[in-house]
């Protein structure tokens, strides 16, 4: 049981000990509206969510291997090994001569897959996409997957922390999209919906075979 004495110092606490239900009822109406702004939901954190008729194993295992990224991104493409184990160099085609760097942490028992990324350098893969993978029967008692994605604003979509490496001085910087990333992300989050869905109701191979061994 916990020691409700330890919390009691801590300012700002909102319990049933110091709230009644019709306080807490009133607290969040007052924090409840019927429209946000777009900077108060994606400002700092872009988080998107999709159900997708697929299994959920399946569509872990074509998010967990890298060359997949080519079908399902708007602009990644021609992934190769870069020199560092795990490591993967492709192309950005948002923006001319930008090359993007890759590395992938999957974890098969929870079913996340992180893309560790950054354009121009592998030295510090700071762009970083969180994806996971939840069996929708669980959470919406129906067959498939519902897939979550979450980007978190690091200073440096702010400020490029190697303008050294910029391939010619009229590139945009990647955080210059940021207040388009939950309208790209969620592009993109529908061509991965497409191409399950696609494989799976016609029996067809989840993944594709890739032009280079895919990075695990």
């Amino acid at each position: 049981m916990t020691d409700r004495s330890t919390l009691a110092d801590i300012p700002g606490l909102v319990r049933v000990e110091n709230t009644s239900p019709e306080e807490l009822a009133a607290r969040c109406l007052e924090m409840t509206s019927d429209a946000y702004l777009h900077q108060q939901v994606y400002g700092q954190y872009c988080t998107i969510h999709e159900y997708v008729d697929c299994p959920p194993e399946a569509a872990y295992e074509y998010l967990s291997r890298g060359h997949h990224l080519e079908e399902w991104t708007c602009s990644l493409r021609g992934f190769e090994p870069a020199d560092a184990p795990g490591m993967w160099v492709g192309h950005d085609l948002l923006e001319q001569d930008t090359r993007i760097y890759c590395r992938i942490e999957a974890h098969p028992g929870a079913m996340t897959v992180d893309y560790h990324c950054a354009w121009d350098q592998g030295d510090e893969l700071w762009m970083i996409y969180l994806m996971r993978v939840v069996p929708a029967e669980r959470v919406l008692g129906r067959p498939g997957s519902l897939i979550t994605w979450t980007n978190c604003r690091h200073p440096y979509y702010r400020n490029n922390p190697r303008p050294d490496l910029v391939p010619h001085s009229d590139r945009r910087w990647v955080g210059d999209y940021w207040d388009l990333f939950y309208a790209g992300h969620t592009l993109e989050m529908n061509n991965l919906k497409a191409i399950l869905e696609h494989r799976h109701r016609n029996g067809l191979p989840i993944n594709s075979s890739p032009a280079v061994r895919a990075a695990r």
